[in-house]
């Protein structure tokens, strides 16, 4: 089966391969950069993008904001006209100012998870990016779609499907998740591409549905476009590249793990998630890990109540201190053997 181009709103990638923004850090400008150079589409995460900024405790706010700018102009410098696009959280409390602020930072696209974001039209405006929800489910797909044409008279450029099998916050419940094998999810995928068919035929459109969570390699990827995916999300195999913005410390955490270490946590954003376990998980169950400061990341965030900072968590593991770090991960990284390179990881899994 062959892989086409992938066309998102005015734009073209040449390679049908999405990678997956991952915060905090994980995928900057290097990684996102290196992706789209390669044919592909790089995406940069906003989750606290700015957390090495000097002034980044005092100002986390208006250091992400000025992250955003940076790494998506450096991208665009490595990419050769390929493709850039920006990740953002709609649980962020600062969601709104991180699309505002990738938009004027030219990115060619954004991409919205960890809740439905409802009013991404209206925050992109007419500007020349393309707008793309993340879905896990054919009824967040309709109730979304059909939200967008009622309000805004207008649909999405694409749409990321991510299954149960991703890298960190999951839409899904942790009983679907407790047993992955049970789910149908291919059928999910067929009901998706169905209900996007409804809002294709009325605007006239082409909405490619690009699907992610546990693309290993080029038969994964093979048989979602045999499904009727127009592409695929691969976020977890990125990680162990030399390209990517981790510390080397987080890519060999990658490159040693199994099985059997990949576990669901609750995180403090309210969703389940998919890690590595690790000393700081086993620290965090059994109790609170004190919280030294708030970074304002997560609306919805309580101090007083969570389990610790995932923030903090996320800083020091792409910094290497994984000790101290939460390691979020898809549930095929016991797969990964080696480091490699973009170039040669988008060659392998466009075969």
């Amino acid at each position: 089966m062959e892989f086409h181009e992938l066309k998102i709103g005015k734009k073209t990638a040449r390679i049908p391969i999405i990678q997956g923004g991952m915060g905090v850090g994980v995928s900057r400008s290097r990684l996102a950069g290196a992706v789209a150079k390669a044919g592909g589409v790089g995406m940069i995460s906003s989750a606290q993008i700015g957390y090495d900024e000097p002034d980044f405790e005092q100002d986390v706010c208006g250091c992400n904001l000025r992250a955003i700018e940076k790494h998506v102009r450096l991208a665009k410098q490595q990419s050769d006209g390929g493709l850039v696009g920006v990740n953002v959280m709609v649980a962020l409390k600062h969601y709104a100012r991180h699309v505002r602020a990738a938009v004027q930072a030219g990115a060619d696209l954004v991409v919205c998870g960890a809740g439905l974001p409802a009013d991404l039209p209206e925050l992109v405006g007419d500007a020349d990016t393309a707008i793309a929800p993340i879905v896990s489910s054919s009824k967040a797909a309709s109730v979304l779609l059909r939200m967008w044409d009622k309000k805004y008279h207008r649909t999405a450029d694409l749409l990321v499907v991510e299954g149960p099998k991703a890298g960190g916050h999951l839409g899904f419940t942790p009983a679907q998740l407790k047993d992955i094998a049970v789910l149908d999810y291919d059928e999910e995928i067929r009901q998706i591409i169905k209900e996007k068919r409804i809002y294709e035929s009325k605007y006239g459109v082409s909405i490619p549905v690009v699907a992610g969570g546990g693309i290993f390699d080029s038969a994964d990827a093979r048989h979602m476009i045999g499904l009727g995916a127009d592409g695929v999300q691969v976020a977890t195999r990125f990680v162990a590249t030399e390209e990517c913005d981790a510390a080397d410390a987080y890519k060999q955490a990658y490159i040693q793990a199994k099985d059997e270490d990949v576990v669901i946590v609750q995180s403090p954003v309210g969703m389940p998630g998919r890690a590595i376990r690790n000393a700081f998980i086993q620290k965090a169950e059994q109790g609170k890990v004190p919280i030294k400061q708030c970074f304002q990341c997560i609306k919805k965030c309580m101090p007083k109540e969570v389990p610790y900072c995932i923030t903090q968590a996320l800083v020091n593991a792409v910094k290497g201190n994984l000790e101290q770090g939460l390691i979020f991960c898809g549930a095929n990284v016991g797969r990964i053997r080696e480091m490699t390179t973009v170039a040669r990881l988008m060659q392998e899994l466009a075969v």
